[in-house]
């Protein structure tokens, strides 16, 4: 329950986002939940990959290269969602680190992901 609620959350920041950020649209809310659930995919799947794969690029750059690695994750969810378009990578880089910021802050809001007092 709490992972489809963080589902919409997440999908709610991608259409707020995308609203107000030039370079980033989504048609519908449902394509922005389509975008949420590619993105907990790739984040799930394909970035630990990547992750491992570039430590030493991650290391020198003292930890800035996971934000490139963010923003890699924003353009497979382009490819992967018709409706959801992205103009360039410094967009899917700035969108990346506005998304990260709302959904911690709507997360907040309606307590997704705390635990419930006994």
């Amino acid at each position: 329950m709490n992972f489809l609620l963080r589902l919409i959350v997440s999908a709610f920041a991608v259409f707020l986002v995308a609203s107000f950020l030039p370079g980033v649209a989504v048609d519908t809310f449902l394509t922005a939940a389509l975008v949420s659930v590619a993105l907990a995919f790739l984040n799930a799947v394909v970035k630990p990959i990547l992750t491992v794969l570039t430590i030493p690029v991650t290391i020198f750059s003292l930890g800035l290269f996971l934000l490139v690695i963010n923003a890699v994750m924003i353009l497979l969810a382009q490819k992967l969602v018709s409706g959801f378009h992205v103009s360039g990578f410094f967009n899917a880089l700035l969108f990346s680190v506005i998304l990260s910021i709302v959904t911690g802050i709507l997360n907040l809001i309606f307590g997704v992901g705390q635990k419930e007092s006994e």
